[in-house]
């Protein structure tokens, strides 16, 4: 497993991380998994609040609670589930935030949380109060560092002009290369470390059948999938060939996967080589490149 710094935040992070959401509600199964993880040199560890309710965070505080020194764990907040439990609603406001960290601290059974993340954002946000918020927890001592889980171009551009955040959890993948355009070359410039989201595009660069996708024909799809499968070859599967595709990005740090079987997460975490700059021509001429749509 290779790592790197995320960011300017000194953590260094493994280049593949284990998405916590795609666990299921099992703490017994959960830990098997996540253990295996380690082992296999995984060390960062993402969650939210709002994943399961409050669950997904208490079954990994519960799993790595005896590791807590060889884990790097990220949460997130910023959803307030609703008192009829229907749904939920945005509250970037900073007294939530306050009171979801200490929320998520106690389910997490740690006293500090390594990365805490804003689980969206709009430039209708109190954005000031919001980053207050954040730099009042970092001196409390209750989080290391903070970020923003964000795909809306302005504001991530906002926070990195006005905040201290190390990571921009975004989508981005062989089929969604919008990032490249408006996010990227931000987040390089202001050493803001990606954390690639999706990057099997829902399974369909991992040998799903084709599908649209996005803004993507099925037959654009079906260019992408046989890309994939032409660079990878022997040396690496599907999977893997999707996730070094993000990877080779000088601004992401690490490909977020949602792990749901040993398998996967063996596949996932293999040592696989990385792309000559051949082969990554390939890949990219495959795709199309294109802008968001709206700058929201």
């Amino acid at each position: 497993m290779n790592y790197a710094n995320l960011g300017s935040s000194g953590l260094r992070i493994s280049e593949v991380s284990f998405g916590c959401m795609s666990l299921g509600m099992d703490d017994a199964a959960n830990a098997r998994i996540l253990h295996r993880a380690l082992e296999l040199g995984i060390n960062f560890f993402d969650t939210a609040d709002l994943y399961d309710k409050g669950f997904n965070e208490s079954t990994v505080g519960k799993a790595l609670k005896e590791k807590r020194k060889d884990v790097i764990i990220a949460t997130k907040a910023g959803n307030q589930w609703r008192a009829d439990g229907s749904g939920w609603d945005w509250n970037p406001r900073k007294e939530y935030i306050l009171a979801c960290a200490d929320k998520s601290l106690q389910r997490l059974q740690t006293d500090y949380i390594d990365l805490y993340q804003l689980h969206g954002g709009t430039m209708d946000d109190p954005i000031d109060e919001t980053i207050e918020a954040f730099e009042l927890l970092k001196q409390q001592g209750k989080i290391r560092h903070y970020g923003i889980s964000s795909i809306r171009p302005n504001v991530i551009r906002e926070y990195a002009k006005r905040s201290n955040i190390v990571s921009v959890m975004m989508q981005y993948s062989l089929l969604d290369r919008r990032p490249e355009v408006s996010c990227l070359p931000v987040l390089e410039h202001h050493n803001i470390g990606v954390l690639a989201r999706g990057s099997l595009a829902k399974g369909l660069l991992a040998g799903k059948p084709a599908v649209d996708y996005l803004h993507l024909s099925k037959k654009e799809v079906e260019n992408a999938q046989a890309a994939i499968v032409e660079v990878s070859g022997k040396h690496r599967t599907p999977a893997q060939s999707a996730m070094k595709f993000v990877l080779m990005h000088p601004a992401v740090t690490s490909a977020v996967a949602g792990l749901r079987t040993i398998e996967q997460l063996e596949d996932a975490a293999a040592e696989a080589p990385r792309f000559n700059e051949a082969e990554y021509e390939m890949l990219t001429a495959s795709v199309p490149v294109r802008e968001y749509e709206n700058y929201v």
